[in-house]
């Protein structure tokens, strides 16, 4: 039917709103406010139900989206995407070799470093008791003996219950035949999964952006591209850029240690790097037991590794981090050293792994979206 001046045509079958009721509905906060809610306990739900095959998927991701840079840098080189591919997987599976020959190296280093550590810690303790005991009339010494003592034997008998047991029995070539069996068939399934996938997200990497961003309803779809894109530079710039620091901090622990003569100076460069993944942790992971295993072979070599790691943890903080990390976060060091307590604190080494990206992503969409809104401008 045809309306009259000023009235509004209504579609057959249906009111005049019809049409608007749905948007007139969505634009209450309180109704998206639950179903946005819900829509996250549903993807947590899935996530803990199928984690492990977004494991598999993530990790692919995670492997295309680390190979993406490398991929358009050849393909400017008119290097086809295919053939870049096949260069990406040749240096994958050379540092594969190379990483497995370096495991088996560390792993007997960090059982070797797991085994001498209790009888370096109480020869430490005897040094430091005989020091103290000639000097009695120190009105402390006292105290700080019994706190000292109590201290490394508690350390002591903590790798000795749990840390080398547990070396030793990643690492030990026997094992249950049948468990052993299941768990290499289980990884090499998963290793091929991975394989397969990563090479298929490395060769449509753009088209799947965009058939993710295609899913989102067309209003959103500008705002989700420009997020993305920010995620890209903030985020995705810290995680390659944290990557490098690890590398450049491990090798220069085990190269240090090694000069030095520290034993186990490979396994203890592994341990700065893996856990330099996490900003700055790697160092004072490391340096324990470094100075541990130095005490025994003098004061000059014990002040030598302190210089190390102090040098490491400068030449972090001063050169590499603003260096490599300086475009892409911008974030002030006191954020991320509370970023990083603040994840240590609710989730552990995982969410230590992950407050500085979230904490990059938190002030990009502060800057782009909070502070620009009606909401800070004008005040509720």
């Amino acid at each position: 039917m045809i309306g009259g001046p000023g009235q509004r045509t209504a579609p057959e079958g249906g009111s005049p709103l019809s049409g608007n009721a749905f948007a007139l509905v969505w634009r209450n906060p309180y109704v998206r406010a639950p179903v946005f809610f819900g829509l996250i306990a549903l993807a947590l739900w899935l996530a803990r139900d199928l984690a492990p095959v977004l494991t598999v998927g993530l990790t692919a991701y995670l492997i295309a989206y680390l190979s993406h840079p490398l991929l358009t840098w050849l393909e400017r080189r008119r290097l086809r995407r295919g053939v870049g591919i096949g260069v990406v997987l040749l240096i994958a599976l050379a540092l594969a070799a190379l990483a497995s020959s370096l495991l088996v190296a560390v792993g007997t280093q960090l059982i070797d470093l797991a085994g001498r550590l209790p009888a370096v810690a109480q020869d430490v303790s005897r040094f430091v008791d005989g020091w103290l005991a000639a000097r009695p009339n120190l009105p402390w010494t006292a105290g700080l003996r019994a706190q000292l003592t109590t201290l490394i034997n508690s350390s002591t008998a903590m790798l000795s219950r749990d840390a080398l047991p547990f070396l030793q029995g990643l690492l030990a070539p026997g094992g249950p035949l049948l468990g052993r069996l299941f768990g290499v068939a289980n990884t090499l399934a998963q290793s091929v999964a991975v394989l397969i996938l990563s090479v298929y997200m490395m060769q449509d990497y753009e088209k799947i952006g965009h058939t993710l961003l295609g899913l989102l309803p067309r209003p959103w779809q500008p705002l989700a591209l420009d997020l993305s894109r920010g995620v890209e530079q903030s985020v995705g710039g810290y995680v390659r850029g944290q990557v490098v620091i690890a590398l450049a901090i491990g090798t220069l622990v085990a190269l240090g240690l090694a000069l030095i003569g520290v034993p186990s100076a490979l396994a203890l460069g592994f341990l700065a790097g893996v856990f330099n993944l996490v900003p700055y942790l790697g160092v004072v992971i490391a340096l324990v037991p470094a100075l541990l295993l130095a005490a025994p072979l003098g004061w000059l070599k014990l002040a030598l590794v302190v210089g190390l790691f102090l040098l490491g943890n400068q030449l972090e903080g001063h050169l590499l981090s603003p260096l490599i990390l300086g475009r892409s976060t911008n974030l002030h060091p006191v954020t991320v050293a509370l970023s990083i307590l603040v994840g240590l604190h609710l989730l552990g080494l995982v969410g230590a792994l992950v407050a500085v990206p979230l904490a990059a992503l938190g002030k990009l969409l502060l800057a782009r979206y909070y502070y620009p809104s009606r909401l800070y401008q004008g005040g509720p």
